[in-house]
């Protein structure tokens, strides 16, 4: 067994806990941490950084929402001895000119490009689990899911997918070092296209209807979310827009040795343990 520990942070979502249990079952000694816990972890809490970051040989990151914190984190993960970063990014991040969308993730990969550590990038596409982890969750079940895209297709990649490349990187040091991976999964659909397929696997009537940004924005805010979460997404859609981002890679394959796992068999498992039902 390795006695090597990795620090995931964000260990209690969508990726840091797949992560997590992936390096554990690997015989991979890990401490998980994030804001609720044992091992806490804020990234706006800088009394808990040493504490998280002493011992550790190698970390996942999850840029914070604040562009420029990333660098003091980094900068105490030297100090503390870590010798290797693999931070989770967004497909395409250097394409991204001056949208206004993701400048805490461009912040947090020059933080890590710019240190003296062993380091990995692995940005990517629209998780599938979105539609059934996050914030399309609820429209969906409600039968209805109105966003601002259009017919410019998204290759979701499986966040599976996502921490298995993750969980490899770091239990493979030296192998990926300075290198950056785009994960998608093995083909683009547009977001009808997978509602579509959602309403047929589940069996439930649901419609897909594309909206303005500023009509998503409004009605976002009035169920629940921030203005600036809600602008947030607006300016995601906006970038996907562009196009630049509906190529598909051969990034899992290159790391996993297998093809990225397709969004229909995703459908089908969602479907089958009731995760759209009302």
């Amino acid at each position: 067994m390795n006695t090597d520990t990795t620090l995931v942070l964000g260990a209690t979502g969508k990726t840091g806990r797949r992560v997590a249990a992936r390096l554990r079952l690997a015989g991979r000694p890990v401490r998980a941490a994030s804001r609720s816990s044992q091992i806490r972890f804020d990234w706006n809490a800088p009394d808990t950084w040493d504490p998280a970051l002493r011992g550790v040989t190698a970390a996942y990151l999850i840029a914070p929402g604040t562009p420029g914190l990333a660098h003091d984190v980094v900068a105490a993960a030297e100090a503390a001895g870590v010798r290797r970063l693999v931070l989770l990014s967004g497909r395409g991040a250097d394409t991204w000119g001056d949208s206004p969308f993701g400048q805490d993730m461009r912040s947090a990969e020059d933080a890590v490009r710019g240190s003296a550590l062993d380091w990995t990038i692995v940005r990517a596409s629209n998780f599938q689990q979105n539609f059934d982890e996050d914030l399309f969750h609820q429209p969906l079940v409600a039968g209805e899911l109105a966003l601002p895209a259009g017919d410019v297709p998204e290759p979701f990649v499986d966040v599976d997918d996502v921490a298995a490349v993750a969980a490899a990187v770091l239990t493979q040091p030296g192998a990926h070092a300075g290198r950056v991976y785009e994960l998608t999964g093995p083909r683009a659909l547009t977001f009808a296209e997978a509602v579509e397929q959602i309403s047929r696997a589940s069996g439930w009537p649901i419609a897909f209807t594309q909206v303005s940004a500023a009509g998503y924005v409004a009605a976002a805010v009035e169920q629940g979310l921030t203005e600036r979460e809600a602008r947030s997404v607006a300016d995601m859609f906006e970038l996907v827009s562009g196009g630049q981002l509906a190529a598909t890679t051969d990034d899992v394959t290159a790391v996993l040795g297998r093809p990225p796992r397709t969004f229909e068999d995703y459908v089908v498992r969602v479907a089958a343990a009731g995760g759209w039902d009302r």
